[in-house]
Parts: C-alpha cells; structure tokens; sequence
C-alpha cells in the first residue's frame, strides 16, 4: 500500500558560504559566522561539498522527474538515476581536492568544482575515505563507456569536460 505523506514541512536552508570562480580557479569563500567551522579542514586532502543549482531553480525543473542525460542521449532515466542539477531540491554535490585553506579570511581553494560563480554552498563536509568511498561501485552496461576498471577511462574524461564546456 502506497502512503502519501503531506506533513505541509518546510525546511530552511542557509548559505554558508559562495563559490567563487575566476577562469579555472576556483574557491569557497565562506561566510563570517561560519568561519571558525573550518578548523583542522586544512589537515584532509578533500572535502565534499553540497551546493544550491541555483541558477536552474525555477517550479518547472523542480518537477522534471525524467530526463535523458547528456551522457546517454537515448535513454530515458529517472531523476535519482542522473547526477542532473534540475530536479525537486536542486541540491548538488561535488567532492574536491583542497589546494589551501586561509582560516582567517574563510576561503577554502580547491579544484574540479563544477558549480558556477556565485553559487551557494549549503554544506561543506570532510572527505573520509572509509566512509565516503565505495569499494566496487556498480553502474548499469549502458554506462560502462564511461568507466575501465572501476576508474573513469580517457573516453569517458574526454565526454565529461565536453558536457562541462
């Protein structure tokens, strides 16, 4: 039996901080009350970081709950089966290498984030590879092109910065 839950909760979301980004170079600068939650960060090698597509947040992505993703054109997929930022809380994740962290100022450098300037992080947490890493990940035939050996191939790489520029 299917139960539909319509507790009519919201729930608040704030910024902790905005990405900046100039040509290749990236960061978070974080916001002055959050600051001091950045403390021992500088001691992992990356950090996970949660942030607000806020650029494609509008009632009609919000409701996209199939789509054919770039890298599978002629397969239509559930929303939860994407990594697409339009879906019913536009939440994204990336996780990143820490280049540098100055505590005092707030800003965290880091490289491969796919976010835009100007994009709110909603949550930055540290990268533990017991937990945050899974051993033998299994993704569907159709995306195998995208994978060798449980790493992504030079096809793949090649797929993903064309679908990012």
């Amino acid at each position: 039996m299917r139960k539909t839950h319509k507790t009519g909760k919201t729930y608040e979301i704030s910024p902790v901080g905005y990405v900046r980004k100039n040509g290749t170079e990236a960061s978070l600068e974080i916001i002055d009350k959050y600051i001091p939650g950045l403390k021992e960060l500088k001691n992992f090698s990356h950090v996970i970081i949660l942030w607000w597509a806020n650029r494609l947040e509008n009632s009609e992505n919000r409701n996209v709950l199939q789509v054919y993703p770039p890298y599978s054109l002629d397969r239509l997929t559930g929303i939860f089966a994407t990594r697409a930022e339009y879906r019913p809380n536009p939440i994204s994740i990336t996780t990143c290498k820490i280049e540098d962290i100055d505590e005092k100022d707030g800003i965290v450098r880091v490289s491969n984030l796919d976010a835009c300037d100007g994009t709110p992080i909603i949550d930055l947490k540290a990268y533990f590879p017991s937990f945050d890493r899974v051993e033998k990940p299994e993704i569907p035939r159709w995306l195998s092109f995208l994978w060798q050996n449980g790493r992504m191939g030079n096809k793949g790489k090649k797929q993903v910065i064309k679908w990012l520029t």
